[in-house]
């Protein structure tokens, strides 16, 4: 799967980084090994820039040597490390500098870090930026976690204006706290209210004033996770009037509906919606209105599921699973592989500046994945890599599956090979 689209070609690896791309029957000269693939696809690595690895201080949630090693079985090869739910929270360079300690030796894949935007740091954050974060995430209502609490809208303008100095991102969760507070209580046997208690309404809104702060201050966002199809005609308006902001989703908003859930592991906040809304948020990333799905792989021990909808953590573990599910609906609506490579390879390796990421291209690196796209298979949550094997997937059946996965042009194995990634100048 190559820029300019699909065929047949013989890559060239050296010094962990494509070498060449050459016609498929290139004789290669002075090679020491040569793979080939068959009929089998060949992908560049995946670059997820949404996962909480929450190590340390909760590293019974999840943790890099699991973490990563779930990303690898499912063709990451590059992830972005959230600023929560870690402690302490990546909010100044003395956290990310023990973020990064804790990360050291244990990664199966490469990892580079976001920085997190919260009251307290607001007018230090080139400091963070400078130390090599890729940019810098806020909440506009609770995160979840009380160590690290949201942004007013006055405060998002501040960090707006602090970022554009520097041309700095900021990823936004947009769910309006205002408009929460007035949503209908959550009945905690009841996946329907949970659903209700955040409305799409809140998602819509908090666009739109994020767009209205864009205007003002010439600055760049990317909204995190739209669940709600109805936020992203604001977003496109945006965009044709020259705002610099972008959006992602999720697979499980791609391949799940509210009528699924049958318990606390489908939820997630924003929430899975209707069937009706999956399928135009499906319409609008092959349109192009969204530009990135990626894992936001939000993992927990199991007790803290295994309450109802109300106190049940909200977050979906799909690392390993993100490329097999996307695909297995990509295929049955005419989409591609190399739709696929360009929504969560490609644009998430843009998005944050990695520019030798997300492509079969010489000078990039090596980080490619062997994928089988019509191999059938069903998920059995024991051969997850996850720390906890807890997946609404438990019993689904997928097409495509991840065969073989090289990083830096080695092939990935039991020993962690992974390298921290910083911001590129």
């Amino acid at each position: 799967m190559l820029p300019d689209g699909e065929r047949p070609a013989l890559v060239e690896v050296a010094g962990g980084r494509i070498a060449a791309v050459r016609e498929h029957d290139a004789a290669p000269d002075g090679v020491r090994l040569v793979v080939d693939l068959g009929d089998v696809a060949l992908l560049p690595g995946l670059v997820d820039t949404h996962v909480h690895v929450n190590e340390p201080g909760r590293t019974e949630w999840e943790g890099y040597a699991t973490a990563t090693r779930a990303a690898a079985a499912g063709g990451v090869t590059t992830v972005v490390d959230m600023p929560l739910n870690s402690l302490p929270p990546t909010v100044d360079p003395t956290a990310l500098a023990v973020k990064r300690a804790a990360a050291t030796g244990q990664l199966h894949v490469d990892v580079a870090f976001w920085a997190g935007a919260v009251p307290t740091n607001i007018g230090s954050l080139r400091g963070l930026h400078d130390a090599g974060v890729l940019g810098f995430k806020c909440f506009t209502t609770d995160s979840g976690v009380a160590e690290f609490p949201p942004l007013s809208w006055p405060q998002v303008r501040d960090v707006l204006g602090e970022l554009a100095a520097f041309d700095g991102l900021l990823a936004v969760h947009a769910e309006d706290h205002a408009e929460l507070m007035t949503a209908p209580a959550v009945d905690d046997a009841s996946f329907a209210s949970f659903v209700r208690s955040r409305p799409a309404s809140a998602e819509v809104r908090a666009v739109a004033t994020l767009v209205e702060l864009l205007r003002e201050t010439g600055a760049r966002a990317h909204v995190l996770h739209v669940s709600a199809a109805d936020a992203l005609a604001e977003l496109d308006r945006a965009r044709a009037d020259g705002v610099r902001v972008t959006a992602e989703t999720c697979p499980h908003y791609l391949t799940l509906t509210a009528d699924d859930a049958v318990d606390a592991t489908y939820k997630c906040c924003p929430p899975i919606r209707d069937a009706a809304n999956r399928e135009r948020l499906w319409d609008a990333l092959t349109a192009g209105a969204v530009d990135c799905v990626v894992s936001d792989h939000s993992p927990c021990p199991p007790d803290l599921k295994a309450g109802g909808y109300a106190t049940a953590w909200g977050g979906i573990a799909s690392l390993q699973l993100g490329l097999s599910l996307v695909w297995t609906r990509a295929r049955t609506r005419g989409a591609g592989l190399c739709d696929v490579v360009r929504w969560m390879a490609t644009n998430p390796a843009d998005l944050v500046g990695l520019r030798g990421k997300g492509r079969i291209a010489v000078g990039c690196d090596a980080d490619l994945v062997a994928f089988a796209p019509d191999e059938v298979w069903d998920v059995d949550p024991a051969r997850l890599h996850h720390r906890h094997p807890i997946t609404p997937y438990a019993g689904r059946r997928l097409t495509g599956r991840t065969r073989m996965v090289w990083l830096h042009g080695i092939q990935v194995g039991r020993h962690p090979t992974g390298d921290l990634l910083s911001r590129e100048a």
